[in-house]
C-alpha cells in the first residue's frame, strides 16, 4: 500500500468514527488523529517517501513520547491504543 493510500484510509476511518463511536473513543480518536496529521505533515513538508509501516513507527514515537509525559490517563490510553491497532491494520 501507498502512503497516500493509507493515508487516505486512515483519513476516511477517522472520519467515519465520528458517526459510530462512543464519546471515549471520539476523544481517543480525535487525540490520534492529532497524532497522525502531525506526522502526516512533517513527511509532507520534508518530502520524504515513507511507506506506511515508517508513518507508523513515527506515530507510535510520538504517542510513546506523549504518554511518558503523562498526557493520557491509563483509560484513555486503553482506547488509543484501541483505535490505534484499527488504523494500523488498515496498511495491511
Amino acid at each position: 500500500m501507498s502512503f497516500e493510500t493509507y493515508v487516505e484510509a486512515a483519513q476516511q476511518f477517522f472520519d467515519e468514527l465520528v458517526d459510530r463511536a462512543d464519546d471515549d473513543e471520539l476523544f481517543a480518536g480525535g487525540y490520534l488523529r492529532g497524532h497522525f496529521d502531525l506526522a502526516v505533515g512533517y513527511a509532507q513538508v520534508e518530502e520524504l517517501d515513507l511507506a506506511p509501516e515508517e508513518l507508523n513507527n513515527k506515530i507510535e514515537e510520538s504517542l510513546v513520547k506523549a504518554y511518558k509525559n503523562g498526557e493520557l490517563t491509563e483509560d484513555d490510553k486503553t482506547h488509543v491504543v484501541n483505535i490505534w491497532e484499527q488504523v494500523k491494520a488498515l496498511a495491511a
